[in-house]
């Protein structure tokens, strides 16, 4: 008869048996299969490579994530593509490139491979707005990894020290962007914004354009930018900039307007609400507590769609995978809410796509500061903010042509603008 210490001793075997034997074909199906990623560089993205080994250990998936800046992606997305190379099983990009994905056939439907891994997918959880711009024809063809939108970041106390008010208006930033340059002696810039040419100003600038009741297609959908608002809005962009921006600004993308704010040296800018949350980290910021989240001003009162973005970058598993079922699971993985809270404690990820996440205790103590703001800039989200068309890659650098010509002087804001107009009306005929 076994006696209570032998049932303990037996039990004790029997667990380190159980964890010493590997696991079974059933159990980890996808054990040794290896798929690449190519990913933006974000702190999605870093929380992402932190959870990796979590996932390996889970699927036996190997993943090798290749990480490149925002700004090259989609280059490096079509040029792969459009070879057939296969070289990426899981790639990210936003939204706005999604239709000419699918009708070019580079990027397959999740649906099938969802519904069989259910598990890591609650399509209930996710933001609704983020997810269903991944919708087309009925089908789901990405999983949002992170979303977010855009808002004006302005120093209180240095607002509160010249006697200037919240900026409401375009005016307003401009006055004060000139006021606190004047006064600090260009120690601090009056204003901080991308010029760095390409999406970066573009995406930018494009608060500007929809701001002062531009946009980029006419009802017929021809290119128009070159419309009175679509001019004044490139020449006030531009102008303060040149006036009361930085040394360099037009070198500048996101990561270095967001430095430059964040380490106390511009008054203001206008950027991603992701940006809040370096403002708010005090191991990376000298502005926390001290920065005020406002909507982007308008200044048309018949605009043709909002001013702040809604921009969704999501992840698609790619045509040419040889493992597409594996490249499923680790998107469904990587985007469900069981990583996305568990994000918000290792990195600044404001820009959650997890309902869950959004509404934890963990990111409202770390994200309170802007968090009302950001929600309500999410919530006013123009999703047509950059141009989602099959050519939207073409028309994003003939536009950023633009707007570079006109920061450097090289051209009125109506000549870039207007040339930027014939060369995307080339591409929307092609």
């Amino acid at each position: 008869m076994l006696n209570r210490r032998n049932l303990l001793m037996l039990g004790a075997a029997a667990a380190a048996l159980s964890l010493a034997a590997p696991a079974s074909a059933e159990d980890k199906p996808f054990n040794g299969v290896q798929i690449s990623v190519l990913l933006e560089g974000h702190p999605t993205t870093d929380a992402i490579q932190k959870m990796v080994p979590e996932f390996k250990e889970k699927t036996g998936i190997d993943v090798a994530i290749e990480v490149v800046p925002e700004a090259d992606i989609t280059a490096k997305e079509l040029l792969e593509f459009s070879s057939k190379s296969g070289r990426y099983d899981v790639v990210q990009n936003n939204i706005i490139y999604l239709p000419g994905f699918v009708k070019s056939g580079y990027i397959v439907p999740l649906d099938d491979f969802l519904a069989k891994h259910k598990e890591n997918f609650d399509k209930a959880d996710f933001v609704p707005g983020y997810f269903n711009t991944n919708v087309l024809d009925g089908k789901v063809y990405g999983l949002p990894v992170y979303g977010e939108s855009t808002f004006v970041m302005y120093r209180k106390d240095l607002f509160e020290q010249y006697g200037l008010a919240a900026p409401k208006s375009f005016e307003d930033i401009e006055n004060a962007a000139k006021t606190i340059s004047a006064k600090t002696n260009k120690q601090i810039a009056g204003i901080t914004m991308r010029g760095q040419q390409g999406i970066q100003s573009v995406y930018v600038w494009a608060a500007y354009l929809w701001g002062f009741g531009g946009s980029f297609f006419d009802a017929s959908g021809k290119s128009a930018l070159a419309t009175p608002e679509g001019i004044a809005a490139l020449d006030a962009f531009t102008k303060v900039l040149k006036d009361y921006g930085p040394v360099g600004v037009a070198n500048f993308g996101w990561e270095e307007n967001r430095l430059l704010f964040q380490q106390g040296k511009a008054a203001i800018t206008l950027d991603a609400t992701v940006n809040g949350a370096y403002n708010e980290d005090p191991a990376v910021s000298t502005v926390v507590g001290k920065v005020g989240y406002v909507p982007v001003p308008m200044k048309s009162a018949s605009p043709k769609g909002g001013s702040s973005s809604l921009a969704v970058h999501s992840m698609y598993v790619s045509a040419e995978s040889k493992n597409q079922e594996a490249a499923a699971l680790f998107a469904a993985w990587a985007t469900a809410k069981e990583q996305q809270l568990k994000s918000i404690e290792t990195d600044p990820n404001s820009g959650v796509t997890s309902l869950s996440a959004l509404n934890s205790d963990s990111f409202g103590k770390r994200y309170g500061a802007f968090k009302e703001g950001m929600i309500a800039a999410i919530n006013a989200g123009n999703p047509q903010y950059l141009p989602t068309v099959e050519q939207a890659n073409e028309i994003i650098n003939n536009t950023g042509i633009a707007v570079s010509k006109a920061l450097a002087g090289t051209a009125s804001a109506a000549d870039a603008l207007k040339e930027a107009d014939e060369a995307n009306n080339a591409a929307l005929a092609r």
